[in-house]
């Protein structure tokens, strides 16, 4: 409060109601008041925004292990398409990185430093995406049984339909992460390793353990022949 504000505090209490004066005084706390609050939000505005040109630079960033227009990389450890996927899903596994429910030193170290605002702005533009899967060697003969998994599960082994959480065209839904055109090698990589990777705190289970029952009832080859159908996905 500055030192006429309070002085006209004080004369109103020294000399009694003047109507003006109130008016006056009251009028200043006011406008005084919705200045602090606008500086407080524009401040709060300013903090959190990402400007176009730390975006691109992060994206670009990403691209160099998650391929051009994040489309992913077949190398010796296979680097998953980030492209077309769910903001919620997104976000939910990048947490999980830095809170050691999903163990990964690269991501750890690469999400640890994101700020809310940053990684919602990269969640959009990875969702806004959309090139086309890269080949891959998957064998073409397993694509038919894997449909029929994935549309019709495995009753006899309690796995249930994959379409019944990631959709009937495997582009996911919120925490449902897509998995049309996922690299095969990368899907396969993960489902044989779930354990060694998902829910690593157990006082924080990531949302992702419901695969677990469901990783340990499909055999290899299984596995395989989702993974294949799933990679020719657009």
């Amino acid at each position: 409060m500055d030192f006429g504000f309070r002085r006209a505090l004080t004369a109103a209490a020294n000399e009694g109601p003047r109507p003006q004066l109130i008016t006056v005084v009251s009028r200043q706390f006011v406008l005084q008041s919705a200045i602090l609050a606008f500086a407080c939000a524009t401040g709060a505005h300013a903090e959190d925004a990402v400007s176009k040109h730390e975006l691109q630079g992060k994206l670009a960033y990403c691209e160099n292990c998650h391929g051009v227009a994040a489309q992913g990389f077949h190398g010796y450890y296979p680097i998953p398409r980030l492209a077309g996927q769910q903001p919620e899903y997104l976000k939910n596994q990048v947490q999980a990185f830095v809170e050691r429910r999903r163990t990964n030193n690269i991501m750890f170290n690469v999400a640890h430093v994101l700020s809310p605002a940053m990684l919602s702005a990269l969640a959009d533009s990875f969702h806004d995406l959309n090139p086309k899967p890269l080949t891959s060697t998957a064998p073409n003969e397993l694509v038919a049984a894997g449909k029929k998994i994935y549309e019709e599960g495995l009753p006899d082994r309690d796995v249930p339909p994959c379409a019944s959480c990631h959709g009937p065209d495997a582009k996911g839904d919120g925490q449902f992460p897509r998995l049309a055109g996922q690299l095969p090698d990368y899907i396969f990589n993960k489902l044989k390793n779930w354990d060694k990777e998902r829910g690593q705190d157990p006082a924080k289970p990531d949302t992702s353990t419901i695969m677990q029952p469901i990783t340990h009832n499909l055999t290899d080859q299984q596995i395989k022949a989702v993974a294949a159908y799933l990679n020719q996905l657009e």
